[in-house]
């Protein structure tokens, strides 16, 4: 998985080598939405850090955990723009009745 500095995920979860990135990303409507992407990362034999998108058998229960717990992040992080449109429609309505 390639991440640019430009665009880093909005957010990640972790169950020991077992990350889930959480993308933000607008739709050509301007509404947010959110994807996420998985990877394992794992030293090579020269002890150096990989990452990978494949997982094993025993591997695959961590893989969904996380991936739960990222759609779970993602309700809140939907819950928080939500939050924040609310206050910024307020804030704008104050500012036009002025």
């Amino acid at each position: 998985m390639t991440t640019s500095t430009s665009n880093p995920p909005a957010d990640h979860v972790r169950l020991g080598s077992v990350q889930a990135a959480i993308w933000r990303n607008a739709d050509s409507e301007g509404r947010i939405r959110y994807s996420a992407t998985l990877k394992k990362r794992y030293k090579d034999a020269n002890g150096d850090w990989q990452s990978t998108t494949s997982f094993n058998r025993d591997e695959l229960p961590t893989a969904a955990k996380a991936f739960d717990m990222a759609h779970t992040r993602i309700f809140e992080l939907q819950a928080i723009d939500r939050e924040q449109a609310a206050s910024n429609g307020a804030a704008k309505s104050k500012a036009k009745s002025r």
